[in-house]
């Protein structure tokens, strides 16, 4: 019980620390939500036109009616078509030659001319007119007449389709969820390795470690007490970064979706705390712990898309991040954000990434054990 209390009192000498990575995680998450909060709806876009339509006749005309549909058509006197094109008025141009309508059913059907910029706007008309062309020339053997080829491309290109959004998903609520669980990483790893390897670093301290090895209290029960009260803090961490999560994030959280965020994070902080245990093993000093912990929080934090979306990492660097428990907590996170029903089956990722971060903990635990007892050894 004397060493519980210790431990506790240790950590209220730190508390300010913890209130810092707070209050970090309250700032920079909130702005990393804000930042991911994209607006995902399609918006079409209408390429700058001239049509320059010397025919009458109806096919002619109805070309000109499908790309005024599909395009923002200017009205431009040929002698100025080309001003217009410098000065980037208009990209596109389409020239429907006279006759175009009569020489169709010919043998010697006219080309359509077109004058291009060259840019973006210029390539999607393009790609519009190409596909109205191929269509007529699908109908075009098929057809008798102009009044039957025009019926037949409108009924299989002109005709609006409506397209109805079926999913439930909300998507702005679930990418902030994302980046703010992704954000805390970094606060995570932070606020559990620096604190617990302070606090070991104390009751590893020589004249320390010396009184309690001649102590009436067995080495057992000197770990116990010390997992335990590890244990109990890295419980309230994951309070304090869900307390948070439910302010900033609202109703999500009072969903199965939230819960399969929170208990990744639970995985995660469990981690750290082998980590940290792992570290204070093999590092006693105080001043070298600051350091570590900037290599570790941060390096996990950068190399496995906590700051920066591991979509824009180079693949190499994504490569040793599969090395990182950082990388499996973070995935989890991404995961969630895609999953539109959730159930066990569509969990299947995640519960592999919880699995890998579990196996993670296990070699930590594993390792602090054997350099724990090969030191008792040689002291």
């Amino acid at each position: 019980m004397i060493l519980f209390k210790t431990f506790w009192k240790i950590v209220n000498k730190y508390k300010g620390f913890i209130m810092v990575y707070t209050v970090m995680l309250v700032i920079f998450g909130a702005i990393n939500m804000s930042a991911n909060d994209n607006n995902m709806d399609f918006t079409s876009s209408k390429p700058s036109i001239s049509i320059i339509n010397k025919d009458s006749s109806l096919v002619a005309d109805n070309l000109e009616n499908y790309m005024t549909d599909v395009s923002d058509v200017k009205a431009i006197d040929e002698d100025s078509i080309d001003d217009a094109i410098f000065y980037r008025d208009i990209s596109y141009v389409i020239y429907i030659p006279s006759q175009y309508g009569d020489a169709l059913f010919s043998e010697n059907p006219l080309d359509i001319e077109i004058k291009s910029l060259g840019d973006y706007e210029a390539t999607l008309a393009n790609n519009l007119l190409e596909r109205y062309l191929k269509v007529q020339k699908v109908y075009l053997d098929e057809s008798a007449s102009e009044e039957e080829l025009i019926k037949s491309i409108n009924a299989t290109i002109i005709s609006a389709t409506d397209v109805k959004i079926k999913s439930k998903l909300d998507t702005s609520s679930v990418t902030r969820a994302t980046s703010y669980y992704s954000f805390a990483n970094y606060s995570i790893m932070a606020i559990v390795i620096f604190i617990i390897c302070l606090v070991m670093s104390s009751f590893n301290d020589k004249n320390i470690r010396k009184r309690t090895i001649i102590s009436s209290k067995s080495i057992k029960a000197y770990n116990f007490s010390i997992l335990s009260a590890s244990l109990l803090y890295g419980l309230i961490i994951f309070i304090l970064v869900n307390g948070l999560a439910f302010i900033l994030l609202g109703n999500i959280m009072f969903s199965l979706r939230g819960i399969i965020y929170m208990l990744n994070s639970l995985v995660f902080i469990f981690v750290s705390l082998t980590i940290a245990l792992f570290i204070s093993t093999l590092v006693r000093s105080k001043e070298a712990i600051s350091g570590i912990i900037n290599v570790v929080a941060l390096g996990s934090s950068f190399l496995c898309g906590s700051f920066v979306p591991i979509s824009l990492l180079p693949d190499s660097v994504v490569a040793f991040a599969h090395l990182l428990p950082s990388y499996y907590y973070i995935n989890s996170n991404d995961l969630l954000k895609g999953i539109e029903v959730i159930n066990f089956s569509t969990l299947g990722d995640v519960w592999q990434n919880i699995l890998i971060m579990l196996l993670f903990s296990l070699i930590f635990i594993i390792l602090n054990n054997l350099i724990g007892l090969y030191k008792r050894r040689a002291s």
